[in-house]
């Protein structure tokens, strides 16, 4: 990945991109020539955008696919080019994400045509109501409102949670802010609902790019990569009935379509939440952070404020959530954050994150989620060992880092998959 930048302050989105796909194949030291297939995301763009992109560093003739699946574009993607090389399609495929973002609130272009949200925004009326309010605000706000109704959770929680994200962000010199914050400051900062949500609590409209490539086992012996981190289990769910039938934000915003999806990797992975030592998850806002820790079954349903006052949710803790930073500090290039988030997981486990290294981590979740809606969530597993390991058939991945490229000729990381679930792709921003 490229380092996130405030909108009006980044590279237009084709020097973005090519940066980070650069950057992608000079730390596979693989050629352009090497990728079969691309997978590019981005939410705000004309048609065939990611030909443009891709342009830039070559033109092969290569199939191109465009992807946009709101706020989970970039694992998407990903998710696409995994099951392009599970199949046996194509040994070597690439996913790339990028967005050129506008200041202000996230909106619709097509104001000529029915909504892919008028039953989100239906509902939430219905809920919540204050049209005053930014809908995305309205969204996550009343998320958070609903569990802090139910279980009594206070807004310092998600102050705290803003703030856990600005210390862990302040090592890591991707991260648009750097500077750390604390509870009190974040309390303090502009109320954009009264009581149920400050400023700081939302993650900034940013520009970016990050991607990755993926291969086959027999691939990466071939070119001799390294092949210490696998994908062991994926998934990508959508909506359920319970998204509009419960009544509930939390729903609305995808609770259950987060739960489901973590229940899938963790059956298929033959492992659990306890099992994890590092998560990147979807924090757009600092309530989703913490309705995730839930629905991915980080701790209890209604105790997350626990686990947030026993510091469960960083280093020293039960599981470092975001050490990146996450969303609301590293920021949120709508098509870049899954590979984004995926690039933070693979320095952890390669254990070349630096002062952001969790100590001895082996078991790494990431969940991305888009309203509309889709939610792709990845287990990635750190190796013992490099020897080919059995079936199922292994994907190996590159992932962009500018700062600090590999030095080795055989620099990667290995991927291997089980089986996985099919995807239904929805749009728009969120």
């Amino acid at each position: 990945m490229i380092p996130f930048a405030k909108p009006g302050a980044s590279k237009p989105y084709p020097e973005m991109a090519a940066h980070a796909l650069r950057a992608a194949l000079a730390d596979a030291r693989l050629g352009f020539e090497a990728v079969e297939q691309a997978y590019i995301g981005y939410v705000y763009g004309d048609s065939t955008a990611g030909q443009r992109a891709l342009y830039e560093v070559g033109m092969t003739g290569i199939p191109v696919v465009n992807v946009n699946n709101n706020c989970s574009t970039g694992s998407t993607a990903l998710f696409l080019a995994r099951q392009a090389v599970q199949s046996g399609a194509v040994e070597c495929a690439l996913a790339l994400g990028f967005e050129q973002m506008t200041p202000g609130a996230l909106g619709t272009h097509f104001n000529d045509r029915p909504s892919p949200f008028e039953r989100f925004d239906d509902e939430t009326e219905a809920l919540v109501g204050h049209g005053e309010i930014p809908l995305a605000l309205r969204y996550f706000g009343g998320a958070g409102l609903a569990h802090m109704e139910q279980y009594g959770t206070p807004l310092e929680t998600f102050a705290k949670i803003r703030a856990k994200a600005s210390r862990h962000a302040a090592n890591n010199p991707l991260a648009l802010f750097r500077n750390v914050i604390t509870p009190e400051e974040v309390l303090a900062s502009p109320s954009m609902w009264p009581g149920v949500m400050t400023r700081l609590m939302a993650c900034p409209p940013t520009c970016g790019a990050a991607a990755a490539l993926l291969c086959s086992e027999d691939f990466a012996q071939r070119h001799g990569l390294d092949r210490s981190v696998r994908i062991r289990a994926q998934a990508m769910t959508t909506d359920s009935p319970a998204t509009f039938e419960a009544h509930d934000m939390r729903e609305v915003v995808g609770y259950s379509m987060a739960k489901a999806a973590a229940r899938k990797v963790y059956e298929a992975a033959g492992v659990g939440p306890q099992d994890l030592d590092v998560v990147e998850l979807h924090d757009c806002f600092a309530q989703n952070e913490l309705l995730s820790y839930e629905a991915l079954g980080l701790c209890p349903e209604g105790g997350a404020r626990q686990f947030v006052d026993d510091g469960d949710n960083t280093y020293g803790g039960k599981v470092v959530t975001n050490p990146s930073g996450g969303l609301l500090s590293k920021g949120h290039p709508l098509g870049a954050t899954g590979l984004a988030q995926c690039t933070e997981l693979v320095q952890q486990l390669r254990g070349t994150a630096d002062k952001r290294q969790v100590p001895g981590a082996r078991l790494a979740l990431q969940h991305n989620l888009g309203l509309g809606g889709a939610c792709v969530v990845t287990l990635y597993e750190k190796m013992v060992s490099t020897n080919p390991p059995p079936p199922p058939p292994d994907i190996n991945l590159h992932y962009s880092d500018p700062i600090k490229p590999c030095n080795r000729p055989t620099d990667g990381t290995n991927f291997r998959r089980r089986p996985m679930i099919s995807a239904r792709n929805y749009p728009r921003p969120g």
